[in-house]
Formats: structure tokens, sequence, C-alpha cells
């Protein structure tokens, strides 16, 4: 039996899922509201101090709330009033997360045997090792591969925990990609390495980007994907999820996310969209994945998160609620390295950890 670990990774926390305040007071008529007594009143001031905050942290003058909030007391009118103020909210709150500024920094993952890894991602992927650090106390090791420093690239978190050798990968996690020159060229090196390839290169559905499909050693899938140069060969984080609108929708106003394009396969009765932001041919992306009647994927243990920068934890965190995600981590300081941090689950329950911009180059540092 498999003893599994905490993720000793510092950005990975145990799930306590917080929903969004409802907006929404129903009642049914005038005579049976009692708008005027305690109770009513309580309930609008209640709904009243949810809006103004989200108001107030997205920058919103408080004092036309309030103005609206004595309309509530004095008709039933003042529901819809309420529900405007939370509407309001969510419009400058996805305003904000436009502006925002974010890029993907990690994806984090357990591996059972770190040097072999490691190994295989320098020799065989042409990654580079920038940073390992040991926590002996903790009894986990981290390492950080990609092809450039992480202050401006997408670049893989490994963690290995004592003791553990081997891990659950599930079938809902997809692949990562590589992008490369020559994919045959890579292929033959991986083979002269030891390493397994599960699909010689070929066409991509039909098309004529020329693709190979290898494993690693815990059996994390890579796609490699023959491309010209690109500043960002550590390109695509694939998932898959069991409604795609709804996926794209809450990448789109949640993450701030641009969907880059949408392509349905018949043929191989699946439908993938792409996320990110900014081009894919220069950055990192995740890919979405839907396969025609799908709705739920086991996560295993082996996969853990992607890491987002943000500028503001606490209103990334806001819009998450407000767009109905669910918050495991509140945003605030990490002990020990005061580096500020938000985590949440996706509607398929994909984690996600945002860290501040700020925080994170001076953790570089």
């Amino acid at each position: 039996m498999v003893r599994i670990l905490p993720m000793a990774v510092s950005y990975s926390f145990q799930l306590a899922a917080l929903r969004p305040p409802s907006a929404a007071v129903r009642l049914a008529s005038n005579a049976r509201l009692g708008l005027h007594s305690v109770p009513f009143r309580r309930l609008v001031l209640s709904h009243l101090g949810s809006a103004m905050h989200h108001q107030q942290l997205f920058g919103i003058r408080p004092c036309k709330l309030i103005r609206k909030a004595r309309g509530v007391e004095a008709s039933a009118a003042g529901n819809m009033t309420t529900q405007a103020s939370t509407t309001v909210s969510q419009e400058e709150a996805l305003e904000w997360v436009k502006k925002d500024k974010r890029r993907l920094l990690h994806v984090v993952y357990r591996v059972g045997d770190l040097d072999k890894t490691i190994k295989f991602y320098t020799e065989c992927l042409g990654m580079k090792l920038l940073r390992k650090r040991d926590i002996p106390e903790e009894r986990y090791t981290n390492a950080f591969l990609g092809y450039g420093p992480e202050d401006s690239h997408f670049v893989v978190e490994l963690t290995y925990n004592y003791g553990v050798d081997k891990y659950d990968i599930g079938d809902g996690f997809g692949h990562f990609g590589i992008a490369v020159e020559d994919v045959a060229k890579t292929v033959d090196l991986i083979k002269a390495k030891g390493g397994k390839v599960t699909r010689e290169p070929g066409p991509l559905n039909g098309g004529k980007t020329l693709v190979a499909s290898i494993e690693d050693p815990d059996g994390y899938k890579f796609e490699l994907l023959e491309r010209g140069p690109t500043p960002e060969p550590f390109c695509q984080v694939m998932l898959r999820v069991g409604d795609l609108d709804r996926a794209t929708n809450f990448y789109e106003k949640a993450f701030g996310m641009e969907l880059l394009h949408k392509q349905d396969n018949p043929e191989y009765k699946h439908t993938m969209a792409m996320m990110g932001y900014g081009p894919e041919d220069k950055n990192a992306v995740v890919g979405l994945m839907y396969n025609y009647g799908v709705k739920e994927y086991d996560k295993g243990n082996a996969y853990a998160q992607i890491a987002i920068g943000t500028d503001d934890v606490y209103k990334t965190a806001e819009a998450i609620k407000l767009y109905g995600g669910k918050i495991t981590r509140e945003p605030g300081p990490l002990p020990g390295i005061n580096t500020k941090i938000t985590a949440c689950l996706d509607p398929d329950g994909w984690k996600t950890v945002f860290v501040d911009n700020i925080d994170f180059a001076k953790e570089l540092e």
C-alpha cells in the first residue's frame, strides 16, 4: 500500500471550500414582506455589507449603495437593487481581472525518484535544473526545471516526499506539451536514453503539425509538438473537464484568461479549448479537453496544481468567489516566508494557486 504524504510545497493546502454569499432576497408579495420589520432591515444590511465589501475592494464608492439600500426598505423592488449592486461588483471584478498582470509561473506534481526524473528532463527534454531545495524537517525535496529563469518562464516544480516512490496519476490529467524544432530527432534521443515512446511522430488530428507522445519515468505523458523557435518551449498543460462551456467561462472570468482557440474533433469524440494569457507560440497555455459524455474523472494523487502570478491575491480571491470558484486557502501571507497567496478549485476540482508577483520576485532573489 502506497503511503501518501502531504504535498509539502510552498503553495499546497488542505481544502476548505467557501461559497460566495447569495445576493438575492426571494420574497413573494408586498403584504407578506414585512418591509419595515427589524428582521428584514437586518437582512438588507447584511447583504449591503457584503456588496459594499466587494465594491470597496474594486474601487467603487459605497455612498451609491447606501442610497440604493434605502429604496430596499421602501418596496420589494429593493430586491432588484441588491442584485444590481452585486452585478456591478462582478463587472468591476471582471474589469480588474483583465487588467491584472498574470502569467503561469509553474506546475506542481509529485514524483517517486527525483534524481531519475531530473536526469530524464535534462538529458531527454533539454530542460535545465534551475534550483533545488531539501526540507528534511518536513521530509520532502523540491526541484525546479525549465527552459529559462523562473521570473520569465513557465517551469516544472517536482516534489519528492521521503519514502514515497509511486503515485496514482488518474485519468483526469492529460499531458504536458513541449515545443521542439525536430520531433523525430527528439524521439530518437529519448529512445537512445531508454525513454518510453507511446506515439511515433506524425500529424496531429490529420493536420500539419507533427507530434509524438512519450512518458516520463513516473508515467506522466508529454506531447512533443514540432514548432519553430519559441521563447516558451514548455508550452502546455492539458486537463480533462466535464463541461467545457462551464470551464472556459470560469477560466475567462475568474482567472482572466483568453479563449485562444477551440477545436471539435468528432472523429476522436472530444473538444479542446486552449486558454492562456497570450499567443500559444509565445506563452504556456492550459488546454481543457472535454470527452463526449464524460462528466467526471479520477484525479489520482500525483498531479497537484498550477501557480499563477497576480498583483493582488485579495482581489483575486474575491473575483473567484463572485464567479463561483471555491477558495481553499484564504488570501494572506504564508508563515515563515510571508509570500501572499490564495488557493482555489475550479468547477471540475482542479487546484490553482495565485501568488503575489512582488513577493514571488523576492523569493527568487
